[in-house]
């Protein structure tokens, strides 16, 4: 599959993402957007959420706003009326009660037509919500951790839960994770440096949500070309840092430079992954 095309559909329709993000994260969320040809729209009062939604071409719930539950889910539900693509970062899912009980209603009340977290946020969700503390507050923990010795048991967890709500799951780490259950790709761009940016997981999810606000035929590739997308530019950015030996702030510009300048040519050549087609009754039997 060309993931490159995604990109080029994102780059000639210019997608309008309504994001409902956290305070710390929404310039780079608008940013990130832009970057990549969309334009953002950062709508989050209760007050005006279903009215903002409509003549969008997607919509980003992120859980970091947790005081914006109830926006969320009123925008979410006008979304699926409307069939605008809602994608979902549970930021935390699995750390305090009030995050566990909120995904779960989330879950509950709005289709979601992609959801990308770590490790830990996605067991979180995999077990309904309410199973005992999961991840290290934004972190994945570290028994959750995408390692080879577990990865197929992550793969398959991302598998049922893709099959069970109908979305396409997004596990993100040093290595990735992207199913709808039927098909799954295994990622290994980007680069450590990622990490010590304030806010890459929510802009990479708000990046989601333009690249299926542009390809809405074909979902899975949107979350795929979008994962590359941010892979090829972590590591054009880490390059950059490490010749002109500077630091994450430089690392965090030069990082949303390199959306700026990506190409369908650049994904399609620069892709490192692994396509696995799964028999999707052997994972429900798993």
């Amino acid at each position: 599959m060309k993931y490159g095309e995604s990109l080029r559909k994102v780059q000639e329709t210019k997608p309008a993402v309504q994001c409902i993000t956290n305070f710390v994260t929404v310039n780079d969320c608008a940013n990130i957007i832009l970057a990549a040809g969309g334009t953002p729209a950062m709508t989050m009062d209760v007050r005006e959420v279903r009215e903002g939604v409509e003549g969008m071409n997607a919509l980003v719930c992120n859980l970091g706003a947790i005081e914006s539950v109830d926006s969320m889910i009123i925008a979410g539900q006008h979304a699926n009326e409307l069939g605008i693509p809602v994608v979902l970062d549970p930021v935390a899912a699995g750390s305090t009660t009030l995050r566990r009980y909120s995904i779960r209603e989330l879950l509950e009340t709005v289709h979601f037509t992609a959801i990308r977290g770590n490790a830990s946020e996605i067991r979180a969700i995999e077990t309904g919500g309410l199973e005992a503390k999961t991840g290290r507050g934004v972190d994945v923990s570290a028994e959750d951790e995408i390692t080879a010795d577990n990865l197929e048991k992550s793969i398959v967890m991302a598998e049922k839960l893709a099959l069970r709500i109908r979305s396409v799951i997004a596990v993100s780490g040093e290595t990735d994770i992207v199913t709808d259950g039927e098909q799954t790709v295994i990622l290994h761009n980007g680069c450590a440096t990622m990490a010590r940016i304030t806010g890459s997981g929510c802009m990479l999810t708000s990046l989601i949500g333009a690249f299926c606000g542009a390809d809405r035929e074909n979902s899975f590739r949107a979350v795929v070309s979008a994962m590359t997308v941010m892979g090829l530019a972590g590591e054009i950015a880490e390059q950059k840092r490490l010749e002109k030996e500077t630091g994450n702030a430089t690392f965090r510009t030069d990082l949303i430079d390199a959306v700026f300048n990506m190409t369908p040519e650049k994904v399609d050549q620069g892709i490192r992954c692994q396509e696995e087609q799964r028999n999707a009754e052997k994972v429900r039997d798993f």
